[in-house]
């Protein structure tokens, strides 16, 4: 397998130029990760597919950083054991980035892919179906680099596909939207500009959503394992738990990720004012400019929902996330400060054990 399927070309190409321009005579080579399984990676060099892990230096710059090599990134590797395994040095600056909140209480990033050209974002025809969740799905996306592109699956369970579909296009203006079944072999045409040769895409959704189905649908074979989803909710369980690139029969790469049972946004570089794109633009007719779209006189968005030409539903979620991206950048911006402070004193406390050898050595 080359590493061009994988997505190596003219562009790749010129980074890793710069990479070689900076590292003459360390023997380096370009690989792709292909499997992250938390502290060793399958990787995917011009000699085939083997064993990675970090290098001590970079684990260590990385300690702080969190920005860990992530399915679908490219990396410069040495090759030890005849090439049989590899340590990883560094990252070759990525075109893409699609991440969330991590869970818990830390405020941190996770990367849940890189290197994406089109992002599946999938949601099931059943009781998954939730525009307002896409929405937020979308934010992710246009945040990301790749291009989203919505997939609704198990359409064989759905007898009114059709409305459905409108209704998510009126939800996300100027996304594609396709309705797909596995189960009945169809839809998979209106997939093939997204998964040809050296093309990567990636998959997201909420659990049970049919990811897995679809992965090995696409693939032609039973690559991932699947579960059946619960009937009273149709809900299911986390059947992917790592991430891994897998080989389509049309040339392209597909990258299967663990479920979400709630996405916490990471940061916004735009992504909301794509999402929310019809809100954006009615905002400009507003009379004032810093307009809240709550109870202002001359607000063009409330005089659109009182028209019917926008959704309260939709404002209101606008609304809502905008709230929660405003909070979540506070708590960056309080987690940066209290590191650069931890990181001073750190630093003050070794300059002064330093010193206070240096006195004893004198004395």
């Amino acid at each position: 397998m080359s590493i061009e399927q994988y997505g190596w070309n003219r562009s790749w190409a010129s980074k890793w130029s710069g990479i070689e321009n900076k590292n003459v005579g360390k023997g380096l080579t370009p690989g792709r990760i292909v499997g992250d399984f938390g502290s060793k990676y399958r990787v995917l060099t011009e000699s085939g597919e083997i064993w990675g892990e970090l290098a001590g230096r970079l684990r260590h710059d990385l300690s702080h950083s969190g920005d860990f090599p992530a399915i679908g990134d490219w990396v410069a590797l040495t090759l030890l054991d005849k090439g049989d395994h590899a340590i990883i040095h560094s990252v070759v600056p990525r075109n893409s980035v699609i991440s969330r909140q991590a869970a818990g209480n830390v405020v941190s990033e996770q990367i849940i892919a890189a290197n994406v050209d089109t992002l599946f974002l999938v949601s099931a025809l059943n009781d998954d179906y939730n525009v307002r969740r896409m929405e937020r799905y979308l934010i992710m996306a246009w945040n990301s680099g790749a291009n989203p592109v919505i997939l609704l699956t198990k359409a064989d369970l759905c007898l009114d596909s059709e409305l459905k579909i409108a209704e998510m296009e009126r939800a996300a203006p100027g996304v594609a939207v396709h309705a797909v079944s596995a189960v009945e072999d169809s839809g998979r045409e209106s997939l093939l500009p997204y998964i040809g040769f050296g093309q990567t895409v990636a998959l997201t959704g909420s659990s049970g959503c049919g990811k897995s189905t679809l992965v090995n649908w696409l693939c032609g074979k039973p690559v991932q394992r699947t579960q059946e989803v619960r009937e009273d909710d149709s809900r299911g369980r986390h059947t992917t738990t790592h991430r891994e690139l897998f080989v389509m029969p049309d040339g392209g790469i597909i990258v299967d990720t663990p479920g979400m049972r709630e996405l916490q946004l990471w940061n916004d570089d735009g992504g909301l004012d794509l999402a929310f794109g019809d809100v954006t633009l009615l905002a400009s007719g507003c009379r004032f400019g810093d307009c809240r779209h709550q109870q202002e006189e001359g607000c063009a968005v409330l005089e659109a929902v009182r028209t019917g030409e926008l959704e309260e539903k939709r404002l209101l979620n606008y609304r809502r996330t905008q709230r929660e991206l405003q909070y979540h950048s506070v708590k960056e911006e309080k987690a940066k400060r209290k590191s650069v402070s931890l990181q001073t004193k750190v630093t003050a406390s070794r300059t002064g054990r330093k010193g206070w050898r240096k006195e004893i050595e004198e004395f």
